[in-house]
């Protein structure tokens, strides 16, 4: 085949099975390299097409690619979508029975996939060996190729037995490695554990530009996580915490204040874990709580939030569970809310890590001292005043303005103050411990400073010290932001547990004249820190109504075809739609995403919906201004009586009831009240017949008792809200403007 003629293959099978009409940045010099038998290393960001650099490309070569993958529910996903592409592909792994384990492997034998998803752990395993070698491997495809290296954060040992396997098959198979996230050092590590032979390598920059960057630094982390968690309403996200403890307690309290949310740690069962998983993404449920076992190739494309409850240990790994919102392109937010406490907890984290318990002791404790560095540095992410996203990518090796206007410190901006002073006394009051032998923690320091009557202060005699109560003009959180600032400059270090212990270059600031300046944050953020509302405004707000039409037409195919709402299409193509309204077979091939296979299957369904809402009479009239306004004056007049914007309070003998015209927000009762006074019947009897309905149409399920509010309700302006009452905090219905219209229309009511 010449290569004009691979070239219009490669753009034929690009649009029928993915839908796309060119190649993104990187993506053809991959496919070409691997379509030379030549080795390949990518990296690139989540979100950039790794998969299609490998999976294109296994469609022209003969035989079949062995897809390495770490995690069972990574290969489902990445197989459920092939498949819903027209692509033959199929996984082995530990989730079949051993019928399905042998089906699938006899019709491997007989050329029924182009692709197979396996663990590395069943790479040397007597079944999956005797398959090797009754089949033509063309590739070896290695995902979050990272997991090979030693000095990569998800290390994984069974990832080097990749190599070995390669090499023990009669011919060597083309090695092609890819991942999102890699420093130099990595980099080399994948080279050499994989045995990649002169790869060709492309890096596309690790840059993610739809995502906002936050750091917040507060002592109430569980109130400041249900607060993000309500202005994300109606979104799906994920809350990363680094204990199993913070898992339940965020997942509890969520809960109990009326927002659901599901779990994922290693502590739960398997069938749990699967469920929970399931819930989350089939978008039963809108909110995981997770510890890091909740991981790589999470492939949900409307994840619009990430909040991490504790730091991770590291900047990869931050990075890569950030970079696990807006898959799809969209605006999201990832917030990290940091204390101190995150430092020690991950300290302990590291100290009391299994993953170096088989190694040599010389590479284990280099390993972790390579972890503290890394916890330092992600620690000085958390403190800067700098650029978030360049922080993030000047440490990846890669290079980019100064401000991006995207993230916290870019918004909120700073102001630089002269902290001589101030930072003179902190370094006078650790030499004073000092000389007392005391070592202690900022804390205890910003309590010696402010004049604080702590028992442990006067038990220590610290309130005896000429520092003690020098600076109780200054807040602790501004101390407490003047010690980090001295850590970060040299001028003190941290000893093993977080005691604070002065440096050589103090000498400088108590001694030598030396001067300090500081930033500090001018104001809270100017702008709120949340993603675009998806649905309820959409990426084209004037095409609301056809988004939030066409999304309930995926929840339906998608459960009739059982996967997840994204597997059929993600909220990009939809959103593509929106924008070019196909209405015919042909119309719909031209949609960015849609691939001839879901063109055959879906075209009809989706084009209906859209042909009907077109039709839909919209435009707005040409009318005289005046005689508009002038009949607009008689209308309100002849409907004065009905409505108001206030609560009807006088309303005359025999008149009908005023209502207040949709409120932004009103619980069950308070809309049953209104409702029984517009039906003139009593609130409870209402309620019911309001319950009644929103039970029977799918927009809530259980009773008096306690009611939940399915995926369709949440769509619909139905949630739940916690009020407090005289007896304490309760859950209560809650129903926004669109679930009122909803319960106007049925009952016949409103304007």
């Amino acid at each position: 085949m010449s290569g004009a003629d691979v070239g219009q293959v490669k753009i034929q099978l690009l649009k029928r099975y993915f839908g796309h009409d060119s190649f993104r940045n990187g993506q053809e010099g991959l496919i070409d390299s691997i379509l030379a038998r030549r080795d390949v290393l990518g990296i690139m960001p989540t979100g950039a097409g790794k998969s299609v650099c490998y999976q294109l490309p296994a469609l022209m070569l003969e035989g079949v690619t062995i897809v390495i993958s770490p995690l069972i529910s990574l290969m489902k996903d990445q197989v459920n979508a092939l498949i819903q592409a027209g692509i033959p592909t199929a996984y082995l792994n530990s989730s079949l029975t051993q019928k399905q384990f042998f089906t699938a492997c006899d019709r491997a034998k007989q050329g029924a996939y182009k692709l197979i998803y396996v663990a590395p752990e069943r790479l040397d395993t007597p079944l999956f060996r005797g398959l090797a070698e009754s089949v033509h491997i063309s590739m070896i495809a290695v995902d979050e190729a990272h997991c090979v290296s030693q000095w990569g954060q998800d290390f994984r040992p069974s990832y080097l037995k990749i190599s070995d396997f390669a090499a023990s098959l009669p011919y060597r198979p083309i090695m092609a490695a890819f991942t999102a996230t890699a420093t130099a050092a990595v980099k080399d590590d994948i080279i050499k554990m994989l045995r990649l032979s002169d790869p060709y390598t492309v890096t596309t920059g690790f840059d993610r530009r739809n995502l906002y960057f936050a750091v917040k630094n507060t002592r109430d982390k569980m109130g400041e996580t249900e607060a993000l968690v309500r202005s994300y309403e109606g979104q799906s996200g994920i809350i990363y915490c680094a204990t199993r403890k913070n898992v339940e307690l965020v997942c509890d309290t969520l809960n109990a204040d009326g927002i659901p949310c599901t779990r994922y740690h290693a502590g739960l069962s398997d069938e749990e874990r699967r469920r929970n998983q399931d819930d989350f993404l089939y978008d039963r449920v809108r909110v995981m709580a997770a510890t890091n076992a909740f991981g790589m190739g999470i492939d949900k494309s409307n994840v619009s939030f990430v909040i991490h409850f504790n730091m991770p240990k590291n900047l990869e790994a931050y990075y890569q569970e950030a970079g696990r919102a807006g898959r799809d392109g969209s605006e999201a937010v990832c917030t990290l809310l940091y204390s101190r406490k995150d430092y020690q907890t991950n300290k302990f984290l590291i100290d009391n890590s299994k993953d170096t318990a088989d190694l040599d002791a010389d590479i284990a404790e280099q390993l972790r001292r390579r972890d503290y560095a890394r916890l330092e540095e992600m620690t000085r992410y958390c403190t800067t005043t700098d650029c978030l996203r360049q922080y993030i990518l000047a440490y990846f090796g890669e290079k980019s303005g100064n401000m991006c206007a995207k993230c916290s410190n870019c918004d909120e901006g700073f102001v630089t103050e002269d902290v001589t002073l101030a930072a003179q006394k902190i370094l006078s009051c650790v030499y004073r411990l000092a000389q007392r032998n005391l070592r202690m923690n900022e804390r205890f320091v910003a309590y010696v400073l402010r004049g604080s009557k702590a028992q442990r202060i006067t038990d220590l005699n610290c309130d005896k010290l000429s520092t003690y109560g020098i600076m109780t003009d200054t807040p602790t959180a501004k101390i407490r932001a003047i010690i980090e600032g001295l850590v970060d400059r040299g001028y003190m270090r941290r000893g093993d547990y977080g005691e604070l212990i002065l440096g050589i270059k103090a000498k400088e600031l108590l001694f030598d004249g030396g001067t300090l300046s500081m930033p500090f944050k001018k104001t809270e953020s100017r702008r709120k820190i949340q993603p675009a509302k998806k649905g309820s405004e959409g990426r084209y707000g004037e095409e609301a109504e056809l988004f939030e039409r066409l999304r309930k037409l995926r929840a339906r195919l998608a459960e009739k075809a059982k996967v997840p709402a994204y597997i059929v299409f993600s909220d990009a193509v939809l959103h593509d739609m929106c924008r070019k309204k196909p209405r015919n077979y042909p119309e719909f091939l031209n949609v960015s995403g849609v691939g001839q296979t879901k063109a055959d299957r879906y075209a009809e369904a989706f084009t209906e919906v859209i042909r009907e809402y077109m039709s839909e009479d919209r435009t707005p009239l040409s009318v005289d201004i005046d005689a508009a306004l002038a009949r607009r004056k008689t209308a309100l007049s002849s409907h004065k009586d009905r409505y108001t914007d206030d609560d009807d309070s006088s309303a005359r003998p025999g008149a009908e009831p005023k209502m207040k015209i949709l409120p932004a927000s009103l619980t069950l009762s308070e809309t049953a009240e209104r409702i029984g006074k517009m039906l003139r019947i009593e609130p409870s009897a209402a309620e019911k017949r309001i319950t009644d309905f929103l039970t029977g149409e799918g927009y809530i399920t259980g009773s008096g008792d306690g009611f939940s509010v399915t995926p369709k309700g949440g769509i619909n302006g139905i949630a739940l809200s916690t009020k407090c009452t005289e007896s304490g905090r309760v859950t209560v219905l809650e129903l926004k403007r669109a679930a009122q219209k909803l319960l106007a229309e049925e009952f016949g009511i409103g304007g």
